[in-house]
């Protein structure tokens, strides 16, 4: 076998990728991602170390999270990239451990020698090297099924967690805790624990993962305002544009700031356009609308832009010669051959100006569609509404929210989603958040008393809100479980963003909910049935007989 992958959920026959992965990911970039991730858990079983001492080492835990950042599903293909990043883990993990060896010999007097997990000392500056030590610590170096099981859902909750936690930190938003978790998450699953263990460091991910997001709504609300309920343009203008991808807000604003005045227009794509919820974002009037659709069609959205493309995280397709030319990223993504802009200097902004320079020679964008579409309802402007939306269930005109958040994917049966917002009853509410919306959101499916069926919380990363709009109605209706509410749960999931959302929702209490398309491959048949015993977790089943479900007809 030359590799193997079922981090996300298009894994083949969902069991895993064995030669390439479905996402394009080649045989090397798989090695050297699970590497990376390898050698990520040697910094952390010595920042443990140091932390217990209470000598946290911040640097390296912030490095921990923006690497496991350029792992998850679709965010980085350039294999030379992650050659880089794991020369760099080496680097910093044995700082750390001449640190805490140090320290040892100071406070003891003697040598330090105890015998460590193999990804705490093992090194090589061989890329050779590099790629055969990838092939003996991939996930199946790990022989038992449900212990294996359950170290990948905590890693790729804690994945999910570091785009949160990378999200804030570019905004100037952190917190010590939520670093240091990075550390004692990757530090256990080095260790031999129990499945009672594991099942602790599962549902702490959790806990960590609403933390994060709390985090992130600070960081973006603080920094934009909040968002509220706004009019997105679908259609084109006469310009040349720029089209920006991805989730990064930060990169949104440096992008804007610098092309302010040159005649070009700045487009959103997929789960970039909850930026146009944000106040701070609504002063630049060549911030034009939204294009496109969700991120697997980016290949017809893109050849169809004309302008330069500027991939700010992960949900990268493929790139095409017919866009190559005009495509970029930054921050954790990457692609072989194309152009990366680099990180911004401390205290300063990105340098966009090639990009800039690029769109002032395209072609205008070819319109796709015409109309709009309305989004911004997080949770400070639902809560705004409050009074209407619990005079409106009180009454019986709602009688139910449908959270339909998570992901988009590929899969024909994703059909579900659409088909399940089509013949839900009149009297719901959908909730959604991330880029699952993109199956519904431009649907007419009308409104109950001026509140519209579908609210738009915003991004994947904006799923926080979703969680305080219930958690408010719990207080409001005086109610003692969360379950209790009139709210049900058809989760869509694809990366490992959408795994810390799941854990975050266990975390806080919530049950029954169905997961789909497919049930994670990572997970094993006990753990699902662990899930299912302690949660209600199930998959999906047929449109008729979850939306029975779902609206408790």
């Amino acid at each position: 076998m030359s590799m193997f992958c079922f981090q996300c959920q298009e894994a083949s026959k969902n069991t895993g990728c064995t030669k390439k992965g479905v996402c394009g990911k080649t045989e090397e970039v798989a090695g050297l991602q699970d590497l990376l991730v390898y050698v990520d858990k040697g910094i952390s079983v010595w920042g443990k170390k140091l932390q217990d001492q209470n000598d946290f080492n911040r640097n390296a835990a912030v490095f921990v999270v923006k690497s496991l950042f350029a792992t998850i599903t679709n965010a980085n293909f350039d294999d030379k990239r992650f050659v880089d990043l794991i020369k760099e883990a080496l680097r910093i993990r044995d700082e750390l451990r001449d640190r805490y060896v140090s320290a040892y010999k100071e406070k003891t007097g003697e040598d330090f020698s105890e015998h460590m997990h193999d990804c705490a000392t093992w090194f090589s500056d061989d890329i050779n090297e590099f790629h055969a030590k990838s092939k003996l610590v991939g996930v199946q170096s790990t022989e038992n099924e449900d212990i294996r099981s359950l170290r990948e859902l905590a890693i790729y909750g804690t994945k999910g967690l570091a785009a949160y936690v990378e999200h804030a930190y570019v905004l100037g938003h952190e917190k010590d805790n939520l670093l240091g978790f990075f550390f004692e998450a990757l530090e256990s699953t080095t260790r031999d624990l129990s499945v009672d263990e594991l099942i602790a460091l599962v549902m702490k991910t959790g806990e960590m993962g609403v933390n994060g997001m709390a985090l992130l709504d600070k960081a973006n609300t603080e920094t934009y305002g909040h968002p509220e309920l706004s009019e997105v343009q679908l259609g084109v203008r006469n310009n040349p544009g720029i089209l920006i991808s991805g989730h990064d807000l930060r990169d949104m604003e440096d992008l804007l700031k610098q092309t302010d005045g040159t005649g070009i227009d700045v487009y959103t794509h997929s789960e970039m356009l909850p930026a146009h919820y944000y106040p701070g974002f609504k002063k630049y009037e060549h911030f034009v609308g939204n294009y496109g659709s969700s991120w697997w069609a980016q290949n017809k959205d893109f050849e169809s832009f004309n302008g330069p493309i500027l991939m700010t995280t992960n949900c990268i397709t493929p790139v095409q010669d017919s866009y190559k030319g005009r495509f970029f990223t930054t921050g954790q993504a990457g692609y072989p051959d194309v152009k990366h802009i680099p990180d911004r200097p401390e205290g300063g902004a990105k340098d966009f100006s090639e990009i800039i320079e690029l769109a002032k020679k395209c072609k205008a964008p070819v319109e796709l569609e015409t109309g709009t579409i309305v989004g911004g309802f997080a949770h400070n402007q639902v809560l705004a509404l409050a009074d209407k939306v619990i005079d409106a269930v009180k009454t019986g005109a709602i009688k139910r929210f449908i959270v339909m958040a998570g992901c988009d994917g590929r899969h024909k049966s994703r059909q579900y989603y659409t088909d399940v917002a089509e013949n839900l009853p009149t009297d719901t509410v959908i909730l959604t958040a991330g880029c699952a919306k993109y199956r519904y959101n431009k649907l007419n499916l009308g409104d109950i008393g001026g509140i519209p069926r579908i609210l738009d919380a915003g991004q994947c990363n904006d799923s926080y809100s979703l969680a305080v709009i219930a958690l408010k109605l719990k207080e409001v209706f005086k109610l003692d479980d969360i379950n209790e509410l009139p709210i049900s749960y058809d989760i869509a999931w694809y990366e490992q963003k959408a795994v810390i959302v799941l854990l975050a929702l266990l975390s806080l209490g919530v049950k029954n909910i169905i997961l789909g398309p497919t049930i994670p491959a990572f997970l094993s048949p006990n753990v699902v049935n662990v899930l299912v015993e302690n949660f209600g977790i199930r998959g999906i089943d047929t449109v008729e007989k979850d939306i029975k479900v779902l609206a408790q007809a």
